[in-house]
């Protein structure tokens, strides 16, 4: 409608310099008709006929020598406005147009134009405004019925075009999402992008995606809870097997072989702690780990029950060197620590194992950083595969070998994360390095009394 607007306004005043330009003509024409009259003299009925078919009052005409008043009719006493047609700017043609709206429709008005036949310098003619008023409002209303057709088919366009190009596709996305939430595990119910290349099809292929990535974590959260019903039961009855086993260890301290008596404590300590281990079902397939009972131990010796527990070193087969001070302490939960070591140190052996070759080694390193501690598992094996580096602290999806179950780097990740610490891959060129940051339990206090603050 603006657009029409902005069209009305120079076709409006187009429109009334044309009509009047046609009254000039058609007052030439009477006035060369009664100029060929004998004498001049046209007798009164054929003179008002001629006024009244151009429609005018009056009728005058300029040449070089003289302005000659060629018909008049009833000549009103005051003109009440005159329009110079021969060097009227189109800013004064727009404004005398859009006056005639404004003004009364009786007004009478004196009109001067450049002669259509070139039979003189200009012809004058005085007329009423109330047919060009008509005329106008004629027009007026023309162009507001061709506006509200043109508006109507073009509404009817955008409608059509947003109802095709964003409504449909946008209550299509709307639909599914709704239909998604009810079932979100159902693969069948994952949006199927069209193709597009507008944001409607971006946002499509991202819903598509994040769809399918949370049906697959719900997928994987079901088997995790079953995994953890079944971890619970298989706890409870090997936990019931392990003390059986613990009570005939303990005859076993009565036999006076040395030999025996040395691998007896350790047996002991390896039974306990499995109990332990069962009795609070600490496995991944539980919701979370509980949290870790902290206490300051040295370090050392920790580590050495992992290599005993492991059977490292392995004469001609695979190193086991420590690289620890005696006097390193570290403030964490003794039982969890061994797991996360454990954990890393297996993944260790096996690379080596599956490399096929002798001469392997493992090394374990430990240093304090003021309240941190900082321990490093390396191995000279083949390094972690690419594939897996992506999701490497991830349950089921850093499996690197065959057999692999997938949740020893996300099992020592909790723990490690459950003493405000960190664990990384910091190397994988000639063998993989884990590094494991342990801050003591008072700057853990600290940082949270931060985050809270």
């Amino acid at each position: 409608m603006v657009a029409e607007v902005l069209v009305f306004v120079p076709s409006v005043s187009n429109f009334r310099r044309q009509w009047l330009t046609a009254r000039l003509e058609d007052a030439q024409i009477a006035a060369l008709a009664a100029e060929a009259a004998p004498g001049g003299q046209l007798p009164k009925m054929l003179r008002d006929e001629l006024l009244q078919s151009a429609k005018v009052k009056a009728i005058a005409v300029k040449r070089t020598d003289s302005r000659r008043l060629i018909l008049e009719e009833d000549m009103p006493s005051e003109i009440d406005a005159s329009y110079d047609l021969r060097d009227a700017s189109w800013l004064a043609l727009i404004a005398d147009a859009l006056m005639v709206y404004a003004e009364p429709a009786d007004r009478v008005i004196r009109v001067v134009g450049q002669p259509g036949f070139g039979a003189g310098l200009f012809i004058e003619v005085v007329m009423e405004e109330a047919p060009l008023h008509a005329a106008m409002i004629r027009y007026g209303l023309d162009i507001l019925g061709l506006s509200i057709l043109i508006s109507i088919i073009t509404a009817a366009l955008v409608y059509l075009t947003l109802d095709t190009l964003l409504v449909k596709p946008m209550t299509k996305l709307t639909w599914n999402m709704v239909r998604f939430s009810a079932r979100p595990e159902d693969p069948t119910r994952i949006i199927a992008p069209s193709g597009r290349r507008d944001e409607i099809g971006m946002a499509e292929r991202e819903l598509a995606a994040m769809q399918a990535e949370l049906a697959d974590t719900l997928t994987q959260k079901s088997r995790l809870a079953a995994l953890g019903l079944a971890v619970s039961k298989i706890s409870h009855d090997l936990r019931n097997m392990l003390s059986s086993a613990q009570l005939l260890s303990d005859r076993l301290s009565t036999v006076k072989d040395e030999r025996v008596q040395q691998l007896v404590p350790k047996l002991l300590a390896s039974l306990d702690r499995a109990i332990r281990l069962c009795a609070r079902t600490l496995d991944f397939g539980q919701a979370h780990e509980v949290p870790p009972r902290r206490m300051k131990f040295p370090l050392a010796p920790l580590v050495v029950e992992v290599g005993e527990g492991l059977g490292l070193p392995r004469p001609e087969r695979i190193d086991w060197s420590l690289d620890i001070e005696p006097d390193i302490h570290i403030d964490a939960d003794r039982d969890q620590l061994y797991r996360v070591l454990s954990n890393l140190t297996r993944n260790a052996l096996q690379a080596l194992e599956s490399k096929g070759e002798e001469g392997g080694e493992i090394v374990i390193a430990a240093r304090r950083e003021g309240s941190v501690t900082v321990i490093e598992v390396s191995d000279t094996g083949p390094g972690v595969p690419e594939r897996a580096k992506a999701h490497l602290f991830e349950a089921f999806q850093s499996v690197a070998r065959k057999g692999g179950t997938g949740l020893g780097l996300a099992i020592a990740a909790e723990v490690v994360n459950a003493h405000g610490g960190q664990i990384s891959l910091i190397d994988n060129d000639g063998g993989a390095t884990f590094q494991i940051v342990i801050p003591d339990v008072v700057v853990e206090l600290k940082r949270a009394k931060r985050r809270s603050a």
